[in-house]
């Protein structure tokens, strides 16, 4: 049976990986989301517009809590309440590209 997964992506300087991983686990026949919360994308490439188009594809979905990314890339619209909602559903959540302290 397929797992549900959704990638957690709130650092800007990983969010882009991590809708690659999204893809890479909609591949492996896992139902794949991505949650691109409090960060506006970057222009993106063709390479990364298709990857968004592959998970749409593939059933999955990208997400963000942000209208400029709305309206810039064509992502789908969520409030905080809806992701609390549909992590419930999840199997696995992947809180992605969290950055460390460097206090150990």
């Amino acid at each position: 049976m397929s797992k549900k997964v959704g990638f957690m992506l709130v650092n800007k300087e990983y969010t882009l990986d991590g809708i690659r991983s999204t893809l890479g686990l909609a591949v492996e026949n896992m139902f794949s989301y991505a949650y691109v919360m409090y960060n506006e994308l970057p222009e993106l490439s063709d390479y990364h517009r298709e990857n968004i188009d592959w998970v749409r594809d593939m059933e999955g979905e990208v997400y963000t809590t942000e209208d400029a990314n709305v309206e810039k890339h064509g992502l789908t619209k969520i409030t905080l309440e809806e992701i609390g909602k549909q992590l419930r559903d999840l199997d696995i959540i992947v809180p992605y590209g969290i950055m460390r302290s460097d206090k150990s």
